[in-house]
């Protein structure tokens, strides 16, 4: 598998629902990301939405929009949804979905892409998504 966008997450803020059949959390965040067009920022507004059901593992489905420059100061912009589930290991596995306006990025739209999510620091955390 090659890694082709790395993210680096600081959790600013989270708000828990514990309901009789489970629990959900909100999680906003903001921090800077990397791929081989460049490098920048995750926009504000991002937000990871995880639920933890009775009995089931946790799901997290998260919504966040970066925006860098290239080599040439050129901004793009690429959105991503990553959706995945908590593993035995406490590691979150994605299956994450892109759209980018970065005509050199665009092939992420049609690639079958994976993520992990692991703890990276006292409330950081850090996304690695590959192709293959």
């Amino acid at each position: 598998m090659q890694e082709v966008l790395r993210i680096d997450v600081v959790l600013d803020q989270v708000e828990t629902v514990q309901g009789a059949g489970g629990e959900a959390a909100m999680i906003l965040f903001h921090g800077t990301f990397s791929c081989e067009l460049g490098s920048g920022i995750v926009l504000p507004g991002g937000v990871d939405t995880q639920i933890q059901r009775t009995g089931e593992k946790r799901s997290l489905s998260a919504r966040y929009i970066l925006e860098g420059k290239d080599e040439n100061q050129r901004i793009f912009r690429i959105f991503v949804e990553n959706n995945g589930i908590c593993t035995e290991s406490g590691a979150l596995k994605t299956s994450p979905v892109i759209y980018t306006d970065a005509e050199e990025l665009q092939w992420m739209e049609q690639e079958k892409l994976s993520g992990i999510v692991e703890g990276n620091g006292e409330n950081k955390v850090q996304i690695r998504i590959y192709k293959g």
